[in-house]
C-alpha cells in the first residue's frame, strides 16, 4: 500500500512563475525554521545571492553602539579573511545606522557598489547588512525593484537576529566589546527593547556603563491609547543595586499591568521595596502616563529630578512636583497622599526626557559639571538637524561620556518619549 507522501517534503518551485525576490525570500524563511542563530550567516550569504547581492554580512551594533560588529558565525562569510568592525561614527555603514536609511559606497573588490542597509526591529536599530550589487545601469538602490528587494532582505534578516537571540548566546556574544559584570548582565535581561515607534509614540533609552550599570533602569509598555514608561535610579553600586533595580522593575510591571492608577502604582513599588530591603535600600523614580489620544501627560515623583519637557528642541518648562520619598522609605512616613500626580497637556511633537542624576552629577576632570542646559542645547540641536529620537539619545550619552573622559561616577539613564500624533514616521527608512 502506498503511504501518502510526508507534508513537510518540499514540491519542486516552477522559478518561471516565481520572481527571483519571491524565492530568496521564502527559501530563507523556510530554511530559518530549523537553524541556530550561528548558521544565520551563511543562510543570509546564500539566499542573498540570489537577487544578485554578494558578499552579504550582518554588521550588528555594540551594546554602547560605538561600532558596528561583523556577525559571520563559524562558517559563515568572512571566515577566511578578517573582517573589522565599522565605526558608526565615521562610516558610510555607520551613517546608514545612524539615519535609518540605505547608503552606497564607491566600488566594491571585484567590482560592484557596496549597499549598506539599515536592519530594524521595527524601529529598535540592530546594525546593517552589507551586500554588493552590479553598478550596470538599473540597479537602482533607491527607489527601483533592487532597492525593494535589499529592504525586503534587510527586513527578514533583522526579523531572524531578533528571534534566534533568545535560543543561544552567540549573537548575544557579538554584540558584546568587553566583559559584562553581574550586575549589568541582571539589568540588561530585565531591559525592554530601547526603541519603540507608532503613530503616536515614540521611546528611545540609553543606559551606562553598559557593561557596569547597576542601580540604574528604565521600563515602559505602550497599549490601546496609553504609554506608560519610568526611570529608576536604585541606592548604591555593584550586585545588590542590581537586585533592587530588578525587584523595582518587576514590582512596577506588576502594578501596572494590574491597572492600578498612577499612585496606587507607586505606592504599591513602595511597600514590595520596602519588604524586601527593610528600609535599608530605596530607589529613586519618575512613573508617568501618556493619554495618547488626547497628548495628557499624568506623572509622579518619588524623590528624583522633575521631567524636561522639549518643544521644537527647546525647553518649555521642567515638570516640577511636590516629590514622595524614595521607594522604600515612603511607608516609614506619616505623610499622608504620599505621591501626588502631576498633570500636563502636550502639544504634538512634544518630547519628555526623564533623566537620572547621573546626567547632573556629571563633572569632567578639572571639575566643571556637565549641567542641563548642555543636555537641553545638544538635544535642540540634534533635533534641528533632523535626527531621529534614538540617534538623538546616543548622541547624548556619547557627548557625555567624552565629557568625563569614559569614566561615568555614576549610571547615566535617559529616556526621551515623543508624542507624535499624526506626525509622519520619521524613524522609518
Amino acid at each position: 500500500m502506498q503511504q501518502d507522501k510526508p507534508k513537510h517534503d518540499k514540491e519542486p518551485v516552477d522559478l518561471s512563475v516565481v520572481s527571483a525576490g519571491e524565492y530568496a525570500f521564502g527559501a530563507l524563511m523556510e530554511a530559518a525554521h530549523l537553524a541556530a542563530a550561528h548558521e544565520l550567516p551563511a543562510l543570509i550569504s546564500k539566499h542573498a545571492a540570489i537577487l544578485d547581492a554578494r558578499d552579504a554580512v550582518a554588521y550588528l551594533a555594540d551594546l554602547q553602539q560605538l561600532v558596528l560588529v561583523p556577525f559571520t558565525g563559524p562558517s559563515g562569510p568572512g571566515t577566511e579573511r578578517h573582517l573589522e568592525p565599522l565605526a558608526i561614527d565615521s562610516t558610510v555603514a555607520g551613517r546608514a545606522f545612524q539615519h535609518v536609511e540605505a547608503m552606497t559606497h564607491g566600488s566594491a573588490a571585484g567590482g560592484g557598489i557596496r549597499v549598506w542597509m539599515p536592519l530594524l526591529d521595527g524601529t529598535e536599530r540592530l546594525g546593517v547588512l552589507g551586500v554588493t550589487v552590479s553598478d550596470r545601469p538599473g540597479a537602482d538602490v533607491g527607489s527601483g525593484l533592487l532597492g525593494i528587494r535589499l529592504r525586503r532582505l534587510a527586513s527578514i534578516v533583522a526579523e531572524l537576529v531578533v528571534s534566534k537571540t533568545l535560543y543561544g548566546d552567540t549573537i548575544v556574544r557579538t554584540r558584546r566589546r568587553s566583559p559584562m559584570g553581574l550586575a549589568a548582565e541582571m539589568q540588561w535581561g530585565i531591559l525592554p527593547p530601547l526603541t519603540f515607534a507608532s503613530e503616536e509614540v515614540v521611546v528611545a533609552g540609553v543606559l551606562e556603563p553598559a557593561y557596569k550599570v547597576a542601580g540604574d533602569s528604565l521600563d515602559y509598555a505602550v497599549d490601546e491609547g496609553c504609554a506608560r514608561f519610568a526611570v529608576f535610579d536604585g541606592m548604591g553600586h555593584g550586585l545588590q543595586s542590581a537586585q533592587l533595580a530588578a525587584l523595582t522593575v518587576s514590582a512596577y510591571r506588576s502594578a501596572r499591568r494590574s491597572g492600578r492608577s498612577l499612585s496606587d502604582t507607586a505606592r504599591g513599588v513602595d511597600r514590595d521595596v520596602d519588604s524586601a530591603f527593610g528600609g535599608e535600600a530605596f530607589t529613586t523614580a519618575v512613573l508617568a502616563e501618556l493619554d495618547t489620544d488626547t497628548g495628557v501627560l499624568t506623572w509622579v515623583s518619588a524623590g528624583h529630578p522633575a521631567p524636561l519637557l522639549l518643544r521644537g528642541g527647546r525647553l518649555v518648562r521642567s515638570l516640577d512636583l511636590s516629590p514622595g520619598l524614595p521607594f522604600g522609605l515612603g511607608l516609614r512616613s506619616d505623610v499622608s497622599n504620599r505621591y501626588p500626580v502631576g498633570r500636563q497637556q502636550l502639544q504634538p511633537g512634544d518630547q519628555v526626557l526623564l533623566y537620572t542624576d547621573g546626567v547632573t552629577e556629571a563633572r569632567s576632570p578639572d571639575g566643571r559639571f556637565f549641567e542641563l542646559d548642555r543636555l537641553v542645547d545638544m538635544v535642540g540641536r540634534h533635533v534641528a538637524g533632523g535626527l531621529p529620537p534614538p540617534e538623538i539619545m546616543r548622541r547624548c550619552v556619547r557627548s557625555l561620556l567624552a565629557f568625563q573622559q569614559d569614566e561615568l561616577l555614576d549610571d547615566v539613564t535617559l529616556l526621551l518619549v515623543e508624542w507624535r500624533s499624526s506626525h509622519l514616521h520619521r524613524l522609518l527608512p
